[in-house]
């Protein structure tokens, strides 16, 4: 493996966290990902692992955040733990710019959560608008997650549901898997959540039909959604 794969400063970090079993559990989690850029790593070891570095080692992070691309798809998950890290929006807004392009699995999608994204609501908004609009799957997928996360509660506004309806009219959305699932997870907590007004766009039909499928589905398994509502929204799949 070494030599093979262009290796970060912290790859010895990691490699001593590595995990076979693990791993084998990882290379079906992301069948995309090649198995030799796979170490194995369990994501609350990789949490740790950034936390410390981050207070311990920052010129170290920094030099490994701008020393893109990672060869490791774990590299790729710290380095999507270390941008939630960081404490400045507009520093995070800018790595996230370089880095959101780069990434090839759901899974590194999924890990980016900057903690600081709730102070900066209106910024915020703007860029999850910009990143829903790229033609990148996986910087569509953290927009729609980031809005899903952060405006489905007291700053929801219904007309954030059209802008992800509005998404599957975007070039090579029916090619994009993973912009599809997370459609539908999005739906699915926004009929958790704001069931009246996400109820209208399961009713109108808006969804395509894998998707709109996928949504109930979802919504089916939420222990947040009554039994009489998933009983109505069964009726509404398509066939």
């Amino acid at each position: 493996m070494k030599g093979l794969i262009k290796e970060s400063v912290f790859f010895a970090d990691l490699l001593c966290l590595a995990d076979s079993d693990y791993k084998k559990f990882t290379c079906n989690l992301v069948p995309n990902v090649a198995s030799e850029k796979i170490l194995g790593i369990r994501i609350p070891m990789l949490r740790k692992l950034a936390k410390q570095l981050c207070k311990e080692r920052p010129k170290m992070v920094a030099v490994f955040l701008g020393d893109l691309p990672h060869g490791y798809y774990d590299e790729n998950n710290l380095h999507g733990l270390f941008i939630s890290e960081q404490k400045d929006f507009q520093q995070i807004i800018l790595l996230l710019d370089q880095f959101l392009p780069l990434i090839d699995n759901w899974a590194t999608c999924d890990i980016i959560s900057p903690k600081i994204f709730k102070k900066h609501r209106s910024d915020l908004l703007l860029n999850i608008q910009r990143w829903m609009l790229a033609e990148h799957e996986y910087t569509i997928r953290f927009g729609i997650e980031m809005l899903m996360t952060h405006f489905l509660d007291e700053d929801f506004q219904s007309e954030y549901l059209k802008w992800v309806v509005a998404v599957q009219h975007e070039p090579h959305y029916h090619e994009a898997y993973y912009v599809k699932m997370m459609i539908a997870w999005f739906f699915a907590t926004a009929l958790a959540k704001q069931y009246k007004h996400a109820l209208q766009i399961i009713e109108q039909g808006l969804l395509e039909s894998w998707t709109h499928n996928k949504a109930i589905q979802k919504a089916k398994e939420s222990r947040r959604i009554s039994d009489e509502r998933k009983h109505y929204l069964q009726s509404l799949k398509k066939s």
